[in-house]
């Protein structure tokens, strides 16, 4: 395996063409890569900046092996599953070629044997900033018993949006996801990462809100439940798994095959409740910044 076995390029079709096949073939575990580059996609380059995203695959024997996206916001580098061997030609390709990247996101080996490549090959050094554990839905398993009320799409009315925003920026506050807040502050809704999901509230009889899930739209067979918020002062009741569950059976219903979501595994509550609803652990997946030198 050889550096030049990567191949990189700027157009997300071409790129699609190619590599459509090997992310389709996974979609839980590229859950990440299929719905962010559906979006790109769908809406032209990163939100509209001056720099394209880069796109990768690694290919040989005739079958690609491994692909990445970095987009231009953030410059993280999100790669599939790689071996040590293919984390460190990649490494040396991209900093061969002089490639920024501010650090790297994905599964826990991938991201580790990443990052201690890129400090051989800049002279930088790595801090792991983010942890999640992505969990994929086997039984459906409504919880019992299930608070009253119901699940409610979220409309298009300012009422409803502005509900959404405010919940979905509180949730950044909870989890530190200061990157997606401050776009919500800068009043770039639309090209934050919560803007293209399909929002259902779970509501007491009386219509009142009391919890909220998202779902990314359908790839590749595959819904991500994404984010889950239930007010500090409501939770508790059962809120935040009734929800889920109406989000899950509605994916299931349209006919996904992969129900997916991720849970920081440091919250016990959380994890506790998605297995008793039928989510199966699949894998840890780490993020880390990049510090210090770079590529010229």
């Amino acid at each position: 395996m050889r550096p030049d076995d990567w191949h990189l390029t700027h157009d997300v079709d071409d790129f699609l063409a190619r590599a459509g096949e090997f992310l389709r073939s996974r979609p839980a575990q590229h859950t990440m890569a299929l719905t962010r580059i559906e979006k790109i996609r769908e809406r032209g380059a990163d939100g509209g900046g001056a720099e394209t995203p880069l796109f990768g695959r690694l290919e040989y024997g005739g079958e690609v092996q491994a692909a990445f996206y970095r987009i231009a916001a953030r410059r993280h580098l999100n790669p599939t599953a790689l071996t040590p061997e293919q984390a460190d030609t990649l490494a040396t390709h991209l900093a061969g070629l002089g490639q920024p990247l501010s650090g790297v996101l994905s599964d826990h080996a991938t991201a580790d044997a990443f990052a201690k490549a890129w400090e051989r090959h800049t002279g930088g050094t790595s801090v792991r900033t983010w942890g999640a554990r992505l969990h994929r839905l086997g039984t459906l398993t409504p919880p019992k018993p299930t608070p009253e009320g119901r699940a409610r799409a979220a409309g298009a009315h300012d009422q409803d949006r502005d509900q959404v925003v405010r919940w979905c920026r509180e949730f950044c506050v909870d989890v530190g996801e200061t990157v997606s807040m401050d776009l919500i502050d800068a009043g770039a809704w639309t090209t934050s990462r919560f803007g293209d999901r399909h929002y259902t509230f779970w509501e007491t009889p009386d219509g009142t809100p009391t919890s909220m899930a998202a779902v990314t739209s359908m790839t590749a067979g595959m819904i991500r439940v994404d984010p889950v918020y239930t007010p500090a002062h409501l939770r508790g009741h059962g809120y935040a798994g009734a929800v889920t569950t109406a989000v899950s059976q509605a994916a299931l219903t349209a006919g996904a095959t992969d129900v997916v979501l991720f849970a920081d595994p440091a919250n016990a509550t959380s994890c506790a409740l998605y297995r008793r609803i039928g989510f199966v652990a699949v894998g840890d997946f780490v993020g880390y910044d990049f510090l210090g030198a770079a590529p010229e």
